[in-house]
């Protein structure tokens, strides 16, 4: 008889073997394995089995992982074509397993897939040779590597690594290939997204690849070399590898091997990766040679350079042959070294590999820079005088391009989450590091938290704005209106208070069977960079600290207070993934758990700033739990995660844009407790001159032009008709795109030798509120005259619709309309004026191309009238409806951009079908040669934001005191999947990247 599990039992068997084939084969390997009980595929019981109600059983985890991984894959030849992460994909996936449509549609709700995609732009000249495989002759370190994953991610997000590090490695040069070639790449990611994660998959694809010295070069602090190299030690290199055969139950053998000698919790708990086999006698499985460690940066070898030659000893099968051929590369141990760039560490370096026995042009490298932004990337001014720091950039850039010039195999992959320095590079740097052969943007997973997850990108209607349902603001952001923690002491006690608050939620829930990490508990602090004045933070935090009086009926009605007005409404305004105590006296006994976890060593607070090593050792997440207040500023600024980061208290201003993104290290994964993530900022920073800078709209600021760079990349990663990239990445051209005058995105000193011609996407809307400050007004009046004769032709109000992703519900809007012959658009578009460096020439010249081409006949220009009650005021004759919206601050140009429940319907004019939900009017005024407008007035009068309420203006309001705003949507017919050409700006220069800006 068979048993009731048989099916699980032959599911997950075939699931945990179906890396190395395609859906169509499933099936058929279930029912081989079936067929020794005699019992057949039903697939009523098929379903059950895979959309069971255990999501974290095995059968439930390996299916979506399989799924996610048929999904993902770039071009298997099961496909039939269909793309990647897409309804077709699935239904591809589906069909060839063998559902039918309702049990497609079950397995579908259960298994959703996930649609967004990473960006590659890449070099069309390369010749594929990680094909499927060769994946599958070499995957040792890859499968061990996944299996880490596997316990960390989800399926989509295990999927998504798999597939971007397959498409990267894929983009390097075949180990084994005869003729050198150096390629080299940039990824692009997101502040504490998972970098690490991805890179270390590269790492291990390509050491089963066959790369065979590996240089990981961090940041330039100790502190994240150390964190680095500790996760490769641990998820990839693993346990045999890091005894290097000594046995670690004798103390003698070990007692210079860190992790075993220094009783490190993970490696006492097993948390190391096991390899489970004996290097030394497994054929064609590497082992990996450590020339770095926990505790120690790369050190001359001298006498020891045997560590790093290949050609010494016995290690090569055949001596005869170089280190690339295959007879040796498989069989060859891995050589890995986690370094700082730093001058004097990279220097040794490269002068031991000069003195290796070994051909440097025969050893297949990989080098991988993390952080590649910073120090890699030369960008001094050769006519400035050098500072220090300056000079020591410069040499570090040096000896990369020292080191890449000795290993004529080495592959360079730079790693950054703030690319505005890479887009500004030196031309020298154009030979050494620039990315020639591919730009990848990575796409974070939803669990992500990143900048638009804290800021309100889209507006929110006035209604919504205080309602953290539809505001992110609202949810997260919790303003600093004085100068600093002196001038309001209340301030900093209620972040203290958040801090407290949210450990104990965190507690009620782990003690309550939700899942939610409960070992680290962190809140920072981040105000300067001068060590003396952290000093002097962290004693008025104590000070802070010791009157808060959490024990006391006061300190108590505090904590009640804060509960019942922000924690628990936030947290009852939208479907987050753990629940709330019912009452605040749920959470009493859990308050004083969370005390006595932050005090545990009778202080709160700890000072992290380079200044001792035990300041580290006392944040060492790896060793303890950490519950603390951490104060610090660039060693905490870039590229160390900050584990159970909850509460952010940042006052910091700094000058660059990339410097300022990487202060953002409230971004990353917050399992189980994303409703309790706080951020305290400063809305009054003092900076030069003694201005007062709004810190949340600089952070803003950065979020909207990486978005509008991230969007660029994605559509310079479309093909031709014919399959061919749109740009190559030496083709890029310049899109970092500075809104405040302050902050700069980073040094500007070179440019590329391209820039857009034309750019538009059809069917898509696109805003445009980079407008100039107001100044007298000149600006507002020459907008509105512009458009102003297109307003006595709108119609009477119409209602359209739209589609609510927040509510999941359907809506309506009032709106006129006016239809605009694409002539008359042009002549007023032509009238309008821009920020400076803000260029609306390529929309304008991709409107002139689909006119001549006769794509582009007319324009239907939209005004909304917005909720109940539309504030209408006389301007220059007619009545026009005033919004509110958010002019960028006194020294930023532009405004807010529109609203989403106005896109549907201008969209769907445009000839996007997919906007279902826009109601008759917008199907009745579709044309297949009709462009769209949505044009919006904003009041703008001479005052402070405050006072920019339309309902406090006169009843006639003077052109100069309102704004004209609008975004386009060109007919989905003209550019499909959008277009975009470009044009160099020296000819003479064609095949040149970049050229000196003063050549231009």
């Amino acid at each position: 008889m068979v048993r009731e599990d048989e099916y699980t039992r032959a599911i997950v068997s075939t699931l945990r073997g179906m890396s190395d084939f395609g859906p169509e084969d499933f099936l058929e390997l279930v029912a081989h394995r079936l067929s020794k009980s005699g019992k057949t595929i039903d697939e009523f019981e098929l379903v059950r089995v895979l959309t069971g109600d255990d999501v974290n059983s095995r059968e439930h985890t390996d299916f979506r992982i399989a799924l996610a991984r048929w999904d993902a894959e770039s071009e298997p030849e099961w496909s039939g074509d269909t793309p990647p992460r897409t309804r077709e994909r699935r239904s591809k996936v589906l069909d060839l397993l063998g559902f039918s449509e309702d049990a497609a549609e079950q397995i579908n709700g259960v298994h959703p897939a996930y649609f967004e995609t990473d960006v590659v732009i890449a070099d069309p000249d390369w010749s594929p040779w990680y094909t499927p495989e060769r994946q599958r002759a070499h995957r040792f370190y890859w499968n061990a590597y996944s299996g880490v994953l596997g316990d960390k991610l989800d399926a989509s997000s295990l999927a998504s690594v798999d597939s971007v590090t397959t498409d990267i490695v894929s983009r390097l040069a075949d180990p084994a290939a005869k003729e050198p070639y150096q390629s080299k790449g940039l990824v692009v990611g997101h502040v504490q997204s998972g970098k690490t994660a991805n890179f270390t998959g590269v790492i291990a694809k390509a050491i089963d690849a066959g790369y065979r010295l590996v240089i990981v070069l961090t940041g330039t602090v100790e502190l994240l070399r150390a964190q680095t190299q500790r996760r490769l030690d641990m998820e990839l290199i693993g346990k045999e590898n890091i005894l290097g055969g000594r046995d670690e139950n004798d103390p003698t053998a070990v007692s210079d091997i860190d992790y075993v000698s220094d009783g490190d919790s993970d490696w006492l708990l097993g948390r190391f990766v096991d390899h489970g086999v004996d290097f030394g006698i497994e054929p064609d499985v590497p082992a990996i040679r450590r020339l770095t460690g926990k505790a120690y940066d790369y050190k001359r070898l001298a006498a020891g350079l045997d560590a790093l030659d290949f050609r010494s000893g016995n290690e090569l099968r055949n001596p005869r042959l170089p280190v690339w051929d295959a007879e040796n590369l498989y069989s060859t141990d891995v050589r890995i070294a986690v370094v700082k760039k730093n001058k004097s560490v990279l220097t040794k370096l490269v002068q031991d590999l000069k003195n290796v026995r070994a051909r440097l042009d025969e050893i297949p490298v990989l080098i991988v820079d993390d952080e590649a932004d910073q120090a890699s990337v030369n960008t001094i001014n050769p006519a400035r005088q050098k500072s220090p720091d300056e000079t020591e950039r410069t040499a570090i850039n040096a000896l990369l391009a020292e080191l890449l010039g000795e290993l004529k195999r080495s592959q360079y992959v730079g790693y950054t989450a703030t690319p505005f320095a890479n887009v500004f590079v030196s031309p020298d740097d154009s030979e050494d590091i620039f990315p020639k052969d591919f730009i990848i943007s990575l796409n974070p997973p939803p669990a992500y938290m990143g900048g638009t997850s804290f800021h309100d990108l889209e507006p929110v209607d006035e209604e919504y704005r205080g309602d953290p349902g539809f505001s992110n603001e609202a949810a997260f952001v919790r303003n600093l209106e004085a100068e600093s923690e002196d001038d309001s002491p209340e301030e900093l006690r209620s972040a203290l208070d958040a801090f407290v608050l949210s450990g104990a939620i965190k507690l009620w829930r782990a003690g309550n069977g939700h899942r939610v990490k409960v070992d680290h508990h962190t809140m920072l602090v981040h105000e300067t960079v001068k060590q003396a004045d952290h000093k002097i933070l962290a004693t008025a935090i104590r000070r802070e600290w010791a009157s808060a009086g959490y024990s006391s009926p006061s300190g108590l009605a505090r904590l009640r207070s804060l509960y019942e007005t922000d924690f628990q409404p936030v947290s009852a305004s939208r479907d987050w993934e753990a629940p709330m105590p019912t009452a605040f006296e749920d959470l009493r006994p859990h308050i004083g758990a969370a005390l006595d976890k932050i005090m545990m060593l009778k202080d709160p607070v700890v000072v992290v700033n380079g200044d001792k090593d035990n300041e580290y050792e006392q944040i060492d997440f790896d060793k303890a739990d950490i519950w603390r207040i951490l104060v610090g500023g660039t060693k905490l600024s870039r590229g160390f995660t900050v584990e159970g980061l909850t509460i952010t208290y940042y006052r910091r201003r700094a000058q660059a844009a990339d410097s300022l993104m990487q202060m953002g290290r409230w971004f990353g994964y917050r399992p189980g407790y994303r409703d309790l993530v706080r951020l305290y900022v400063a809305r009054r920073a003092i900076g030069p001159r003694g201005k007062a800078l709004d810190l949340y709209e600089a952070f803003q600021a950065i979020i909207e032009d990486e978005e509008e760079f991230r969007a660029q990349l994605r559509t310079f990663s479309e093909v031709t008709e014919e399959g061919e990239p749109v740009l190559r990445p030496i083709d890029v051209p310049p899109m970092v795109f500075q809104q405040l005058p302050w902050l700069t995105p980073t040094s500007r000193n070179k440019m590329y030798n391209a820039e857009i011609g034309f750019m538009g996407e059809g069917g898509k809307l696109k805003d445009f509120p980079r407008q100039p400050l107001r100044g007298k007004g000149e600006n507002n009046r020459r907008h509105f005259t512009a458009v102003r004769g297109w307003l006595d032709r709108l119609s009477s109000p119409t209602k359209f619709g739209y589609y609510d992703s927040v509510t999941d519900k359907p809506g309506e809007f009032d709106a006129r309309t006016a239809i605009v012959s694409a002539d008359e658009m042009l002549k007023a578009l032509s009238d309008f004026e821009w920020v400076e460096g803000f260029d609306f020439s390529p929309t304008i010249a991709m409107l002139q191309q689909a006119m001549g081409e006769g794509g582009l006949e007319d324009w239907a220009v939209m005004v909304p009238y917005l909720g109940k009650h539309p504030v209408l005021r006389e301007v220059d004759g007619v009545d026009i409806p005033l919004l509110k919206r958010t002019r960028r601050g006194g020294t930023r140009g532009g405004f807010s951009g529109s609203s989403f429940r106005q896109r549907d319907a201008v969209e769907r004019i445009a000839g996007n079908m997919t906007r279902i939900h826009a109601g008759a009017e917008a199907e009745a005024l579709y044309a297949p040669t009709r462009g769209s407008m949505l044009l919006t007035f904003a009041a703008d009068p001479v005052a402070t934001q405050e006072d920019r309420d339309p309902r406090n203006m006169p009843d006639e309001v003077k052109p100069e005191d309102v704004a004209t705003l609008f975004s386009l949507v060109i007919p989905e017919s003209v550019a499909p999947r959008g277009r975009i050409g470009f044009r160099v700006r020296d000819e003479g220069r064609r095949k040149s990247a970049i050229v000196p800006r003063k050549d231009i």
